[in-house]
Formats: C-alpha cells, structure tokens, sequence
C-alpha cells in the first residue's frame, strides 16, 4: 500500500472528533485554522467553541468590535492573528458577500492566510490537490524519508513542499492532508513516538537509521531579548484604576494595560520622579507597594519580559490624560489584556 493510502487508513480508524470535521463550511473551517496556528487541539478548542458560539457566521465576526474579538482571544498569544482574523472576516462580509474565496490562489490574497492556511481550506472544503506543510508534516516527512535538512531554512521549506506535493493523494486531498497532520500529533509524536506500533515503521528510513529522535532539524533560533516591564496599579478609595491601549507594530497591539515603564533599573524614587506618576497623583497622599517580591517572567517566542507590579494607592481622584482611561476596577475584565496582565488581575482584583 502506497504512502497516502496508509495514512488515510489510519486517519480513518484513529481521527478524533473535532467539531470543524463535521462540515465542509470554509468558515468554521478557516476559523479553526486561525486559532491552531502555533496552538495544540488541547489549547485552542476552547477559543474556538467560544467563537463560534459568539459569531456563528462571518457576517457575526465582521460586525464585532475589536475589542470583542480580542477579549475573545485573550490568553491564546500571538495577537496579530486576532486581528488579522477580524479584517479577513470584514472582507469576506464586506466585499465577497460572505463566500470565502474558492481556490488556494485566491484564499492567498485573505489577510493572515498563508499557505498552510490556503492548503488547509481549498483541499478540505473545495477537494483542490494542494498539500498542507506544518510542523507536523515536517516531522512526518523528515522522518520518514530521513531528510536532515533544516526545516526552517529556505532550502528545506522548498524541499518539503515539493515532496509534500509529490506524495499526496490527489483524488482524496481533504482526507490526506487532514491524515497526515493527525498523523504527527498522535502517532509520529516530538518526543518518544512509539515507532513498533506505526503503521509505516517497515519503511521508515530514520527508525532504520536510529535517527527519529534527532529529527527534523531546525536552524537555531534568534536570540532571545530580555525587556523588563514594571507596571503602575492606581488605586484609589473608590476603587478606581487606569489603564490605557498599545499602540503601534510591538507586542499587544490593542490590549490594554496599566501605566507601564520600562527599565531594568526602578525604585521608589524613579516612580515618583515618573511623568505618568506625577501627571495621576499630583499632590495626593499615596502609598507605593511593590505587589511580588521577584520579578514575573513572561516569556514570549523572542523576548522575555521580566515584570514587577506597584500598587500605588492614592486618596484623592485619579487624574487621566487623553490616552488613559479611568475605569471602575469592577470592570476590568471587560477589557482584553496580555494574559500576563489577565493573571495580575485575577489576584489582585478578586
């Protein structure tokens, strides 16, 4: 039995239920594609049962604010998506009438659908001849056919993709693709796949070669950069906080967060010397309290953000800007947050 006929067998005997394998509907498609990019099944279920529930359709999704979709998001990382997934949903609703574009081509042009992406719907909901190349098919091919070359070089994604289109099965592409990807994730695992029981084991060229521990191999990452984020919590008698919304290209784009100076170097002193701590308090009675004795580090895929809270409590009125909004802390979960701040607050604000 050839490649693809084996692991659309297995597929067949192995799959696990998933709600997005009920249909052929490229929007609950597209949207579980979203939300699994960089996300295990374990992780992402969850955010995508609230989606759906929260906007069934797209045209749901395209009337939602951004801060809704974001809120929505709040915990999964890597927001872009978040609003990538936003602006594609306003497109499709907009401006192709709610039917999402039919070919890989044209699924392309979608903002935040990349190849994988494209891969995944055109051969999933329209049966286009396109393969999907993930990390699980990384790892599936690489071992297979013991090919060391990195996988995240631009020599080994062309080679991949090539092999990827070489092997699929042409006239069942939705169930190969799908096949091949529930192929990594349960059998052809990371770490310690169980090999003897693999359905290709008798052809597996690294399992022959004792190298599928080893493989596939990736270039090493950047260096990771260290930031170091110390968060202003106002505080007032009548329970009153600040928080204000990021702006621009970096991290967060679109959360909120409380006052925030960066610095490795901070005391009581700096605080007090701060802009925003003078501009909040003026000449109010206060009280500085560092929340945590050591740093919270949160570590993102390039950068680890080592954060320390104050709380500052003042007794008169907090004094805003144009950029900061005053809120009552009862309401602060209804703001989307970086799940670094999301954990502060459960805590702090019970």
């Amino acid at each position: 039995m050839i490649f693809s006929k084996k692991l659309i067998t297995w597929y067949l005997q192995n799959k696990r239920s998933m709600p997005w394998r009920e249909t052929n509907n490229p929007y609950p498609i597209w949207l579980s594609e979203i939300i699994l990019q960089q996300t295990k099944v374990a992780q992402g279920l969850p955010y995508y049962m609230s989606f759906i529930e929260a906007f069934p359709t797209v045209f749901d999704l395209a009337k939602a604010s951004e801060e809704e979709v974001l809120k929505l998001w709040q915990g999964l990382g890597y927001y872009s998506r978040a609003r990538n997934l936003h602006v594609t949903a306003k497109h499709v609703a907009d401006n192709l009438n709610g039917v999402f574009p039919v070919t890989y081509k044209d699924l392309l042009l979608l903002k935040g659908v990349g190849d994988y992406t494209a891969s995944a719907i055109a051969s999933i909901c329209y049966k286009e001849a396109v393969p999907v190349v993930d990390g699980n098919v990384y790892r599936v091919l690489s071992r297979y056919f013991n090919i060391e070359t990195p996988i995240n070089s631009a020599i080994g994604v062309k080679q991949f993709k090539a092999l990827a289109i070489q092997l699929m099965d042409h006239d069942d592409p939705a169930d190969y693709n799908q096949a091949i990807m529930e192929f990594g994730a349960l059998q052809c695992r990371p770490k310690k796949p169980d090999c003897f029981i693999c359905p290709l084991c008798d052809s597996c060229e690294a399992l022959k070669k004792g190298n599928v521990e080893r493989l596939p191999v990736k270039l090493k990452k950047i260096k990771v950069k260290k930031r170091y984020f110390n968060y202003l919590i106002f505080y007032t008698k009548n329970h009153q906080t600040i928080i204000s919304q990021r702006i621009g290209n970096g991290i967060w784009q679109g959360l909120y967060e409380f006052p925030l100076i960066e610095s490795d170097t901070i005391n009581k002193d700096t605080i007090v010397d701060h802009p925003v701590f003078k501009q909040v308090v003026e000449n109010d009675e206060y009280e500085i309290v560092p929340y945590y004795s050591e740093p919270v580090v949160h570590k993102l895929s390039h950068q680890h953000l080592y954060t320390r809270f104050y709380v500052i409590k003042i007794d008169g009125l907090i004094k805003t800007n144009e950029t900061q909004k005053k809120i009552n802390t009862k309401d602060i979960r209804k703001y989307p947050v970086p799940i670094l701040l999301s954990n502060f607050i459960d805590v702090f604000f019970k």
